[in-house]
């Protein structure tokens, strides 16, 4: 039997509210408890971390690659640990590959490393994220235009049946895709998310209230906000129940439009890195462009970690430090259906959490479990 580790920071996060003098105790995976310093028996073995904070760990529910290996183009589970790696330097301890527009067998082939990547034992890949082909041609942004189609039912199965289980997002533009392919998708127990969609607001509106949960990358490739015409970025405001990711980069999205989504949409806002790597093959040929990358001369993906998507959600859009460490943990959590052992420290949740200083800077981020 594991022994109990116990961990006592200057303070924990629960994902509610920041505590004094608490104790976390982690055993086989997961807390096992919560309790007051004062309360702890004799005999356990005690870390102390002055100075930090003790949080849930960050969940990144779209990344591309990491370390030259996009995982399109090297679909393997060495690529998986490396964007692993990557995940858990900015300290996101789970993260969702994602797969733009592309073939087929590419899809298939990335399913494949990720029952591989789990067959061997390793950590913190949820699952997949399928973006595209799905998708819009106008508002496409990166992605390849010849592979963009609307699905027969007979393809959207195929793809369905191949990933079971390992497809947890698939991101369409609801209007090139019929209600009945919609309906497959979600009898998958798969998360359908709008984007790269240019919806009305009144088809966008309508697929909120007929299964659709969540709005890809808010701003970024879809119908924008105008006062005669609201499109998907209004629904999305408007719908009580959506929730959004957004690239909290100042690349794709300024910052003040960030704080302005995150007033319209309070909890229903998480964010996401949308991040990507160097690559001179396959499809997409993403190189750095300052602070972000560039394909073909498009935005084409964020150099972002997790941390750094806090950071900047605290220090320039005016975010506070508790609801912004929700936005990278426990919204993320909900908007997968995964809050319920995930993006909190609470008594039977899992135990990877990260160490922070108190005041998010430059000093970086630690998970510990």
């Amino acid at each position: 039997m594991a022994a109990t580790k116990v961990y006592i920071p200057d303070l924990v996060f629960t994902g509610d509210a920041f505590l004094k003098e608490q104790a976390v105790l982690v055993e086989n995976g997961k807390i096992k408890d919560l309790l007051p310093v004062i309360e702890l028996d004799e005999g356990f073995t005690i870390e102390h971390f002055p100075g930090s904070i003790l949080a849930p760990a960050f969940i990144d529910l779209q990344i591309y690659g990491a370390y030259e290996k996009l995982f399109a183009v090297h679909p393997t589970p060495e690529s998986l640990q490396l964007l692993n790696n990557y995940c858990n330097e900015g300290g996101a301890a789970f993260c969702m590959p994602t797969v733009a527009t592309n073939e087929t067998r590419v899809f298939f082939r990335c399913i494949d490393a990720i029952r591989e990547y789990w067959k061997q034992g390793g950590q913190g890949i949820l699952g997949l994220h399928v973006e595209g082909p799905w998708i819009n041609k106008l508002k496409r942004g990166a992605h390849i235009e010849s592979l963009i189609h609307s699905p027969a039912k007979e393809e959207a199965k195929a793809l369905l049946e191949y990933g079971k289980e390992v497809i947890k997002i698939i991101t369409l533009a609801t209007e090139v895709c019929s209600q009945e392919v919609i309906d497959l998708i979600q009898s998958y127990g798969i998360k359908i998310f709008a984007g790269h969609s240019n919806a009305t607001y009144e088809e966008a509106m309508h697929s909120f209230d007929n299964g659709i949960t969540s709005v890809t990358h808010l701003y970024n490739a879809m119908s924008p906000l105008l006062h005669r015409s609201p499109g998907l970025v209004g629904a999305a405001f408007n719908h009580p129940k959506v929730m959004a990711s957004i690239i909290p980069d100042g690349q794709h999205v300024d910052f003040a439009a960030v704080t302005i989504a995150k007033k319209m949409m309070g909890p229903r806002l998480f964010a996401i890195t949308d991040a990507v790597t160097t690559t001179n093959e396959g499809y997409y040929r993403h190189y750095p462009d300052g602070d972000k990358y560039s394909a073909d001369g498009i935005l084409s993906g964020s150099a972002l970690t997790m941390y750094k998507a806090l950071q900047n959600l605290v220090n320039h859009c005016g975010i506070e430090l508790d609801e912004a460490l929700r936005m990278c943990s426990l919204y993320p959590a909900r908007a997968v259906n995964m809050d319920d052992h995930l993006g909190r420290i609470a008594k039977g949740f899992n135990s990877k959490m990260i160490l922070l200083p108190q005041a998010p800077g430059n000093t970086g981020v630690r998970i510990i479990s």
